[in-house]
């Protein structure tokens, strides 16, 4: 009984994720190709990635600053290495546009990019999720957190316009991201006090 429940709900979820991700990618039109195409792409990002850094140096002091830095290396490294290496392979839930998963022919794809064979849960959600909860602990600024938020579901946004990943791949993503960060955050906290940095 329990079973054939969690197995209804497990399939209603599904059914949702295959029309909330066919709405959000039917909605295309060339000038948000290449918008979400940009957002989308790693190296974009990278002047933003400096201005947080500077952020961080103008703020604190050198030493807490690099340790900071290291432990978003590490976040991230983790993030996305559950996501990729662990959750992925024993899910093994095929990406929107990828050309086995029946949704496929439904499914807008921009310049060829199908992604990689399965996308749950999101690595991009993951990373930008977990960058976005750090920055936003550190910190402790509302208007920052509303930014860096707002950034990671613009760049999640842009996984499912992309035919790439489902709402539910985001959702775990950024989760997984999100606990990742608070879980480093109390420990740099903790190493911080010990060291008085």
């Amino acid at each position: 009984m329990w079973f054939n429940f969690f197995k209804e709900i497990i399939l209603w979820l599904a059914d949702l994720d295959a029309r909330l991700l066919l709405i959000v990618n039917g909605a295309h039109s060339p000038f948000f190709d290449a918008v979400m195409w940009c957002i989308s792409g790693r190296w974009i990002w990278v002047p933003f990635y400096i201005v947080l850094t500077y952020m961080l140096f103008r703020r604190f002091s050198w030493k807490r600053a690099t340790l900071c830095l290291i432990t978003i290396g590490l976040i991230i490294l983790a993030a996305d290495q559950t996501c990729a290496s662990l959750i992925r392979p024993e899910v093994c839930r095929l990406r929107p546009a990828n050309l086995n998963n029946p949704l496929s022919h439904l499914v807008h794809v921009v310049n060829g990019y199908r992604g990689g064979r399965y996308g749950f849960p999101s690595c991009h959600a993951a990373n930008t999720f977990a960058l976005a909860m750090f920055m936003s602990l550190v910190f402790r600024n509302k208007w920052f957190t509303v930014m860096m938020f707002s950034w990671a579901i613009v760049v999640s946004y842009s996984r499912m316009y992309l035919g790439v990943h489902y709402f539910g791949d985001l959702f775990c993503g950024a989760s997984v991201g999100s606990l990742f960060a608070v879980l480093f955050y109390s420990l740099l906290k903790f190493l911080c006090e010990k060291l008085k940095i």
